[in-house]
Order: structure tokens, then C-alpha cells, then sequence
């Protein structure tokens, strides 16, 4: 199981862009899917976007749908979530997060079964504030 860790985090005023790195280290980035969900304080978890390894499928969620873009660098071992436009209710410690499982198509991790990911990074701070 490869460490994830994630970064580019950091503040950002609204209408404004920020590109997190989710970068694999101690193995190769050769899992199933990627997902990155975020928390705001005081809320639950939620699932934002992934990427099927398998056939580069990707799934947003509603609300970033059209201003986010998840990527894969494989030569890096890195996934990117490209943000632009970002929002004040963007604001959230994002995550990256990983799975071998083929249960599902990755939406299906984001959307209900977070337990489904199975290798989690330790996060990285969004903030949107003027």
C-alpha cells in the first residue's frame, strides 16, 4: 500500500485557482480509483471527484462539476485536482484517497461508500476567504 500525501493547499480568494497534488511514495500509485473528498469544520466528509486508473472515467459531484479537474501524472505518481473558481464554501481539508477494489465504478466511492477507499492521505488545507 503506497502513502499518499497530498499538497498545494493554502488561501485563496474567491473566484481564484488552486492545483492539489496527491503524490504516492514508497510504491507506485497502482491502485483501482482515486477519489478526493474534503471536510469543513463541523461537517461530514464528502466525496468531490475520481478517476478510474482503469479506463481514465471520471465523476464530479454537482458542485465542483465544471470547475474542478481530477488528472493523472503516472510517471510522477501523482493525481492533481485542478480548482478553479473556487468558492468560500469550497473551504475544507481536502483528501486523497485510494482504492484496488473493483466493486464499483470510483462515483460510487465518492457519492456513498467512503469506506470503500481504502488508503487515505493525511489532508491538505482549501481556504476561500477574501
Amino acid at each position: 500500500q503506497s502513502r499518499l500525501e497530498e499538497s498545494g493547499g493554502g488561501l485563496v480568494q474567491p473566484g481564484g485557482s488552486l492545483r492539489l497534488s496527491c503524490a504516492a511514495s514508497g510504491r507506485t500509485l497502482d491502485g483501482y480509483a482515486i477519489g478526493w473528498f474534503r471536510q469543513a469544520p463541523g461537517k461530514e466528509r464528502e466525496g468531490v471527484s475520481c478517476l478510474n486508473n482503469y479506463d481514465d472515467a471520471t465523476y464530479y459531484v454537482d458542485s465542483v462539476k465544471g470547475r474542478f479537474t481530477i488528472s493523472r501524472d503516472n510517471a510522477k505518481d501523482t493525481v492533481y485536482l485542478q480548482m478553479n473558481n473556487l468558492k468560500p464554501e469550497d473551504t475544507a481539508v481536502y483528501y486523497c484517497a485510494a482504492t484496488r477494489s473493483t466493486l464499483m465504478h470510483c462515483s460510487g466511492y465518492v457519492t456513498y461508500y467512503h469506506a470503500g477507499m481504502s488508503n487515505w492521505g493525511s489532508g491538505t488545507l482549501v481556504t476561500v476567504s477574501t
